[in-house]
């Protein structure tokens, strides 16, 4: 609810529609991806450059869904694996790989709706709520991406320096004469691919 408020508020601050906001986040779900792509979107990115960014931000759950489909239960039919495959996001696939046994699709299904509603609520509020939190708006943003590496990256000495190796690239691209002309886009492209495939190689 609090990292979808931020969205909300995101999206009504660069004069997108709420219902454009609400719209996106009940027909994506994918919270980092979701972020990066609309700020494409808001930019003026292109379709090459916004496919190929929140291709690589939501790779990660291409991997889940892989792991997942070892534990769900055999004789899913195919349209409820796809509508399965819509609610695998980092949340639901941790806490789905909990339960015991086969994962069956109600106790998918279940497990869906309160981050999916929660999602589209946290969106509607944000976004209609912009006009009284508006100063809070750049400071929510960076605050949810702390709350997000800062946990992992106390323990695994290896996520830290990718992040290192991330923030030394987009400084590079920042002050640098010719690369600062580079789209946010590609720029978040290419720090994302180049500090994960030193860690796959160095890890």
């Amino acid at each position: 609810l609090s990292v979808s408020f931020t969205f909300g508020m995101m999206c009504t601050e660069n004069d997108l529609p709420y219902w454009i906001a609400v719209l996106i986040s009940m027909t994506n779900l994918t919270s980092a991806g979701q972020f990066a792509g609309t700020a494409l979107i808001i930019g003026g990115g292109s379709l090459v450059e916004i496919g190929i960014t929140t291709f690589v931000i939501n790779i990660r759950y291409m991997l889940m869904s892989l792991s997942l489909s070892q534990r769900i239960d055999p004789d899913l039919s195919v349209p409820k694996r796809l509508l399965m495959s819509f609610g695998v996001t980092d949340e639901i696939f941790g806490v789905s790989m909990q339960a015991k046994g086969q994962i069956q699709a109600a106790y998918f299904f279940g497990l869906m709706t309160a981050p999916f509603w929660g999602w589209a609520l946290g969106t509607l509020i944000g976004a209609t709520a912009i006009s009284l939190l508006r100063s809070a708006l750049g400071i929510a943003i960076y605050g949810m991406f702390l709350a997000v590496i800062i946990p992992p990256a106390r323990t695994e000495r290896s996520l830290v320096w990718v992040i290192v190796i991330a923030a030394v690239i987009s400084c590079i691209f920042y002050y640098l004469p010719v690369l600062n002309q580079l789209s946010s886009g590609w720029v978040i492209i290419i720090c994302a691919v180049l500090a994960s495939s030193y860690a796959a190689i160095k890890w």
